[in-house]
């Protein structure tokens, strides 16, 4: 079994391309040794690109997923890539735009979570809309409402931290877990955490910006009813709602 993919967008989300080095292919994507590219999970979709070899050939990614054992990360090819082999070495870069609306909407949601503090029972995060679920038997909630005050946390420009904490550090801190179900991976000495002052603390593995005005606009254009005790808001940007 391959060692551990190293996540360089965990400590940067702005990072957008690293070289690196085959390690494995399979049928199910390519395995390198370093990549910038997030793997879906955590809701939100994993990133596109390219991997770009040495020799000047270029294997475009259209997707990025993680291995079963959860610790590696597999870059999915497009069916007309050409060929790689372990130990072709290049450099993996990720569809900037795309991903800048992935962590822009992310944040976003975190910022939504603060606003109804009830427990998550889900979410999803594309580059154009986002949606989360709320354990909440009874709606009162409001788009107009909820898109006010989406935006006035969005204007205070609040900086987004990364810390990390012990896994006992954590269960000394249940409250700070929102999501129903959600588990930190198994086997890891430190959990990060995503602060956005006054508003919200939470473990969250996902990629984020660096202040909550990079947002921009966004509007809550659906508020529906999933289920008996389920409550699903979508956001999106506010020029393409």
């Amino acid at each position: 079994m391959s060692a551990t993919t190293i996540k360089r967008f965990d400590d940067d989300a702005y990072l957008d391309h690293c070289t690196a080095t085959v390690v494995a292919v399979s049928e199910a994507g390519i395995e390198l040794d370093q990549t910038v590219c997030y793997a879906r999970s955590g809701g939100q979709a994993g990133d596109t690109g390219t991997l770009v070899l040495a020799d000047g050939r270029v294997v475009a990614l259209i997707d990025t997923i993680y291995a079963e054992d959860r610790t590696r990360i597999l870059h999915v090819p497009a069916p007309d890539a050409p060929a790689v082999q372990p130990g072709d070495q290049g450099e993996v870069r990720i569809d900037w735009a795309r991903r800048h609306k992935l962590m822009r909407l992310h944040t976003c949601l975190h910022l939504l979570g603060s606003l109804i503090p009830v427990p998550v029972t889900g979410c999803s995060i594309s580059p154009d809309s986002a949606r989360i679920d709320f354990d909440l038997p009874e709606s009162t909630l409001d788009k107009a409402e909820l898109t006010e005050q989406l935006n006035a946390l969005i204007g205070a420009k609040t900086d987004v931290r990364i810390d990390r904490i012990t896994p006992e550090q954590l269960a000394a801190q249940p409250d700070l877990v929102r999501t129903v179900g959600a588990a930190p991976p198994a086997g890891t000495s430190t959990i990060r955490i995503i602060e956005i002052p006054g508003v919200d603390r939470q473990p969250c593995g996902g990629t984020h910006v660096a202040n909550t005005g990079e947002i921009g606009a966004v509007t809550v254009t659906k508020i529906e009813k999933k289920s008996r005790t389920n409550r699903r808001v979508v956001v999106n940007f506010a020029a393409l709602a």
